[in-house]
């Protein structure tokens, strides 16, 4: 272990240099046809210039040939087409010192094809959803060092497995790929408006009557029901609450034809609600909805002659996802729940999902991968949660 700051700096120099050319190098120069050995353009939106500057000095330490500037607001962040246009744009949580979801959601706009890192401040009371819209990661502010090399690295590594020849060709050879769950993207922009009303959700409940049905049989069960019978839809979906009915509709939507859709609804709703569980806060509806499509590559159908020893379902499946433009948290944790270790920073959704999937199909969980992350000596509850919700 590293004794001090020296010895620290010097273990990240060996660490960054063994991951430059496979993960952030590997994609980003690619995407932008330079030279690998270019210094990576990050932009910080708003914020502390101050601070900035810090984590500027750090990446040096770290050996990261990264080019770190700071922008007091958008309108000084430099254009897409521009020499010096940035491949990761950071966005301060602040909103009175240039930052804020609303400066994120221009950028989006404005640099489509960048990587997009929010700040968040940890009170912010944000919906994890909403921010991941324009977003590829969340951090805390004030922004470190080490948060945002692992950030990157991640997204680049994700971005470099959706990209791969290989696995373009076998979703070719798929032909007509499963549509986007069209009620369930409906509904979700419905919940993040806050003037919608019970009456509005439920008429976008009721297009589908097999996903009505379901959500009237969930809201009668005992858990939910208290004993009263529920009837109608508006009060179906009040009782179930938000999160219970996107994930109740998504499953319903997703996994609703072929011979094995029934079986695989009914696990997908089981890894879903344990990796829900796994974790803490508005993180734990990242992780419910991540499981619930964890194997949404078993959808792509045999015929294809996609090799699972070649192209293993979670990518199909990963692929799939950010075909439909869902969050990149819950495209990398179905890309990589079958090996979490490929996945950098602590315990989150890729590890939630990790578990839960393992778990609910009779499998063990990558010992090494929890002790790496410190989650080992949880495991046992984790199987105490596991066969409850079998």
């Amino acid at each position: 272990m590293p004794r001090n700051r020296t010895e620290l700096c010097a273990a990240w120099k060996n660490r960054a240099r063994a991951l430059w050319p496979r993960a952030v190098a590997g994609y980003l120069w690619r995407s932008r046809g330079r030279n690998r050995m270019s210094a990576v353009q990050i932009v910080v939106v708003g914020g502390d210039s101050a601070q900035v500057a810090q984590v500027a000095r750090e990446l040096s330490d770290y050996g990261m040939e990264w080019r770190l500037r700071h922008a007091p607001g958008p309108a000084d962040v430099p254009a897409p087409d521009a020499p010096d246009a940035p491949e990761v744009l950071v966005v301060s949580a602040r909103e009175s010192e240039g930052g804020g979801l609303p400066v994120l959601a221009a950028l989006a706009r404005r640099h489509s094809g960048t990587v997009r890192i929010q700040l968040m401040a940890p009170d912010s009371g944000h919906d994890l959803l909403d921010v991941l819209t324009n977003s590829h990661r969340m951090l805390n502010e004030p922004l470190e060092a080490m948060a945002l090399i692992e950030a990157v690295e991640s997204v680049a590594e994700l971005r470099e497995l959706l990209e791969d020849p290989a696995l373009k060709q076998a979703i070719e050879r798929v032909g007509t790929l499963p549509a986007a769950p069209r009620q369930y993207l409906a509904l979700t922009a419905l919940l993040r408006d806050p003037d919608s009303t019970a009456a509005q959700i439920a008429e976008v409940v009721g297009q589908d009557p097999t996903v009505a049905a379901r959500v009237l049989r969930l809201s009668n069960s005992a858990y939910y029901s208290g004993g009263r019978e529920i009837s109608d839809l508006r009060t179906a979906v009040t009782r179930l609450g938000h999160n219970a009915l996107r994930q109740l509709v998504l499953a319903s939507e997703v996994f609703s034809v072929g011979p094995e859709a029934d079986e695989l609804r009914e696990r997908a709703l089981r890894i879903s609600q344990l990796a829900g569980r796994l974790l803490a806060g508005p993180s734990a509806d990242l992780a419910a909805t991540a499981g619930l499509l964890a194997e949404v590559g078993l959808l792509l159908p045999r015929s294809a002659g996609i090799d699972p020893a070649v192209t293993p379902y979670s990518s199909t499946g990963a692929y799939l996802l950010g075909l439909w433009g869902l969050p990149g948290p819950i495209v990398e944790a179905v890309a990589f729940h079958d090996r979490p270790a490929r996945v950098r920073g602590s315990f989150w959704v890729t590890g939630a999902v990790h578990v839960a999937a393992a778990l609910v199909n009779g499998r063990e969980p990558d010992e090494a991968y929890l002790r790496s992350v410190g989650q080992y000596d949880r495991l046992p509850r984790w199987r105490e949660m596991a066969a409850a919700v079998a």
